[in-house]
């Protein structure tokens, strides 16, 4: 039985390099192959953009805070006592 399946298993290993071998030679295999190439590079840029996301929220998010502090309207102020006018007096 052990002699069966390292025939079995021989066999698919021959299969599965003649496989890839036949794959290789295939017209378009090497711009596929530089297509996945380049694919693993953009993938680790992308990762590299996501981890940055979070400190840009924090960014974000108190920047709102000052322009919601911006935009409030401000309370009307009343003048000081020292600058109010004074009535002037009723005339008989």
């Amino acid at each position: 039985m052990a002699d069966q399946t390292k025939d079995l298993l021989a066999r698919l290993t021959d299969l599965s390099e003649g496989a890839i071998q036949r794959i290789s030679e295939a017209p378009g295999a090497e711009k596929a192959y530089q297509a996945l190439k380049g694919l693993g590079e953009r993938v680790d840029d992308l990762q590299r953009r996501t981890r940055s996301i979070p400190d840009l929220e924090k960014r974000l998010t108190a920047l709102e805070k000052k322009f919601d502090a911006l935009a409030k309207p401000k309370p009307a102020r009343k003048p000081s006592s020292a600058t109010r006018a004074k009535p002037k007096p009723k005339q008989p």
